[in-house]
């Protein structure tokens, strides 16, 4: 398997390998009949794309190694640290990104503990839903551990138990897709939803994300010493009982490949 949390970096291609594929193309076919591709190209996909080998293999409806899966964590902690970052701005974000690079990765993992489902008791109901289950999961998030969206969290469980279409979809994927490290167009093909052009990020771009993945091999220890550096980076001022919600830096983000067409 290639390496094991692979994301770019870059802008992403709007075509994929030498067959001149449409990226949206790809995305959606391997959602709706990927389940028989093989695993090891996969993952090499994965790294052409730009995308997490993890997300690849549940948009394909494949089974995720639990190597590629984050370690048991604390979910309070999980919650803090989601909060703590989202403070930082896009350079904080990158420089967050390789300080979670540098921590020391356990000699000898810890025994693998199945991540909880972000749905908690009530399992996704659709094939939509599912995915973006496994997509928080991938990431060791439940519900209650994301940061501020600017959705109600009985929104985001009614997206991870059914997601189904409305006129409200559109604006709710965009909302959830940053945390999760994607592009709109990107989630948007694998939804099936179109991608309105002038759709942007609604509270937190994908550079959000990009940590929250870098992150997926940390320990809980790991995140509370990475959350102290986000405060350190941003000058959070910690408020006691009431902590201010972070209002995001979408608007700021400097990698315009948000706006990518599917087409």
């Amino acid at each position: 398997m290639t390496d094991r949390h692979a994301q770019g970096s870059g802008p992403r291609a709007r075509c994929v390998g030498g067959s001149g594929e449409v990226r949206s193309d790809v995305l959606s076919s391997l959602f709706s009949r990927g389940a028989g591709r093989d695993p090891r190209h996969l993952g090499e996909l994965a790294v052409e794309l730009g995308i997490p080998v993890a997300d690849l293999l549940v948009v394909a409806g494949r089974p995720v190694p639990a190597e590629l899966l984050p370690p048991g964590r604390d979910a309070k902690v999980m919650k803090q640290f989601a909060h703590r970052v989202s403070h930082c701005d896009h350079s904080q974000l990158a420089a967050l990104v390789d300080f979670t690079g540098s921590l020391p990765r356990p000699a000898a993992p810890e025994p693998f503990v199945e991540p909880r489902w972000p749905g908690k008791n009530r399992p996704p109901e659709t094939r939509l839903a599912a995915l973006l289950c496994a997509l928080l999961r991938n990431r060791g998030f439940g519900i209650g551990e994301l940061p501020f969206l600017g959705l109600s969290l009985s929104t985001l469980r009614s997206m991870v138990w059914r997601c189904d279409p409305s006129p409200h979809r559109q604006q709710q994927l965009a909302a959830l897709a940053g945390p999760l490290g994607w592009t709109l167009p990107d989630l948007f093909a694998v939804a099936g939803e179109p991608y309105p052009e002038g759709l942007r990020p609604v509270v937190h771009c994908h550079h959000l994300g990009q940590l929250f993945t870098a992150a997926v091999p940390l320990t809980t220890a790991q995140l509370i010493e990475t959350a102290r550096e986000a405060d350190r980076l941003s000058l959070r001022e910690d408020r006691g009982t009431w902590q201010p919600v972070s209002e995001g830096f979408a608007e700021q983000c400097p990698d315009r490949s948000e706006e990518l067409p599917t087409k």
